[in-house]
């Protein structure tokens, strides 16, 4: 069987089912797109992959990263990237089609194609795009945010309608796929995973701890993505906090608007603690990960309970706490409260945020107790086998 995995965004822990599967003896191909700004795992063979893994980069226009908050000129970069994926495609001719983390437009082009090849389609619901639009667009304009919001939400619908099986990542999504008319039996739940195996735990210290100024420091890191659903004023004010206790950093590992909105005011406001830094390679990521004592979270309330902020899952695998600002409604967040493995305060609370991060920086036996307890819980969870096979299920089902 040849299955084509399209995971838009290229994130760890889809590759590592790619590379399960591929182990398993599935002919897989592993497509993302080209030139995104985000953290990414291992989109290329390694020595010991199986040669009926591959990897494919869809070509993206280059200028999307510079026009990612221009509305009409990012539509026109998806379209073109809808045209890829579908000559993708018609070229790979796979099995099955499994797809996710892909903007509207290009998932209800490729749904399209695959049905017109009689392939069984499968869409992976890490969010539900038309949402997030809606309320991101509202922010600008409330006329926008409500036809942009509609426009992708009937599209959305379109394509969870139009899938031979949709994979939800929490059951929060159930009672709106019965509202968009997604029978049950068509539905599974399959929590995201943290790629456990690639992510190890590691010495506090270490070659990246030193490489970067930080042994002996106490150290607040945030890795990840910082876009619209994420709020870099808390950061900054984080930084602001500890700025005269000369053993505390505030170390950021990101790129983009949010990022260069830190670099900035903390060179406007001298704040020396605060360390911002590129994407690192994932290869390096266990050493960045064991050179926090805290990591840090963030998602803003209008992201609603929907976006499961993947970083926390892998934050999990580092056996550290998470301190997270985020709705404690959020399936994210619910993980950590009930595995006691972080602590959540509200998006909107900055104090609270910072009192949080001063109770975990000085409290080494509280530290140690959560940070243990999220190693656990990735343990228990992110084992990549019984993930695989949820994932032969849901094929099964979907090729009837």
């Amino acid at each position: 069987m040849r299955i084509l995995i399209h995971d838009y965004v290229g994130h760890p822990f889809q590759v590592g089912l790619s590379r399960e599967l591929a182990r398993r003896g599935f002919d897989v191909v592993h497509a993302f797109a080209g030139g995104l700004i985000t953290p990414r795992g291992c989109l290329a063979r390694k020595k010991d992959d199986p040669h009926c893994l591959r990897f494919c980069e869809v070509p993206m226009n280059p200028n999307y990263r510079r026009d990612k908050y221009r509305f009409v000129k990012r539509r026109s970069y998806e379209l073109a990237y809808g045209r890829e994926l579908k000559r993708l495609i018609r070229t790979e001719c796979p099995t099955l089609v499994l797809s996710g983390n892909t903007p509207s437009e290009p998932q209800w082009m490729a749904i399209k194609c695959s049905q017109g090849l009689g392939i069984p389609f499968v869409s992976w619901i890490q969010d539900l795009y038309g949402l997030a639009v809606g309320k991101l667009a509202s922010r600008k304009s409330a006329i926008l945010g409500k036809i942009a919001g509609y426009y992708y939400s009937r599209i959305d619908q379109r394509c969870l309608k139009h899938s031979a099986h949709t994979i939800a990542i929490s059951e929060d999504f159930r009672p709106l796929l019965s509202r968009y008319g997604v029978p049950s039996k068509m539905n599974s739940v399959i929590e995201n995973w943290g790629a456990i195996k690639e992510l190890p735990r590691k010495e506090r210290e270490n070659d990246w701890t030193r490489q970067h100024g930080l042994v002996g420091h106490r150290v607040l890191m945030y890795t990840g993505t910082l876009a619209m659903k994420h709020n870099p004023e808390l950061l900054l004010r984080l930084a602001v906090r500890f700025r005269d206790e000369s053993s505390v950093k505030v170390v950021v590992v990101s790129e983009g608007p949010g990022a260069q909105f830190l670099k900035e005011n903390a060179e406007k406001d001298r704040l020396t603690n605060l360390k911002v830094l590129p994407f690192q390679p994932f290869d390096s990521m266990p050493d960045v990960l064991a050179s926090a004592d805290v990591l840090l979270a963030l998602l803003e309330p209008d992201a609603g309970i929907f976006s499961v902020p993947s970083k926390i899952l892998t934050y999990l695998c580092a056996g550290k706490p998470t301190l997270a600002a985020m709705p404690r409604e959020n399936l994210g967040a619910r993980i950590l409260i009930r595995n006691e493995a972080g602590l959540v305060v509200h998006p909107s609370d900055a104090k609270g945020f910072a009192d949080a991060a001063e109770k975990l920086l000085y409290n080494d036996e509280f530290r140690t107790r959560l940070g243990d307890a999220a190693r656990s819980y990735a343990e228990a969870n992110f084992e990549i086998g019984t993930v695989a096979d949820r994932f032969e299920k849901v094929f099964r089902l979907a090729l009837k």
